[in-house]
């Protein structure tokens, strides 16, 4: 997994090439992956990276995106989540619990 892969598309294809090849949503308290039978709790997964993009010129561009595994359930995904005034109540939350889970 590279430090920086460049914009926000050349990230998630970076991460895809490096295995995290699932796709996370979250949904209230946990993270659920699509295409695999597992609600991820914040015990149950690892944050291996995060990068940030600003929306230069539109807000709209704002992302974090995470690289997420679970040696639980043996799967790697990424997350994608917008930030500030557009992202979601219940997602800010679960990113809170997200961050102090990988500190």
């Amino acid at each position: 997994m590279q430090a920086s892969y460049g914009t926000l598309a050349e990230t998630i294809n970076g991460l895809k090439k490096d295995g995290y090849t699932l796709d996370f949503n979250m949904h209230e308290e946990c993270l659920i992956c699509n295409g695999h039978d597992a609600n991820l709790s914040p015990e149950e997964f690892e944050i291996d990276g995060t990068y940030r993009f600003e929306g230069q010129s539109d807000p709209d561009d704002s992302a974090i995106v995470y690289a997420i595994s679970s040696a639980k359930y043996g799967i790697k995904g990424i997350l994608v989540n917008g930030y500030g005034i557009y992202a979601e109540d219940y997602s800010s939350a679960l990113i809170e619990k997200l961050k102090r889970h990988h500190q």
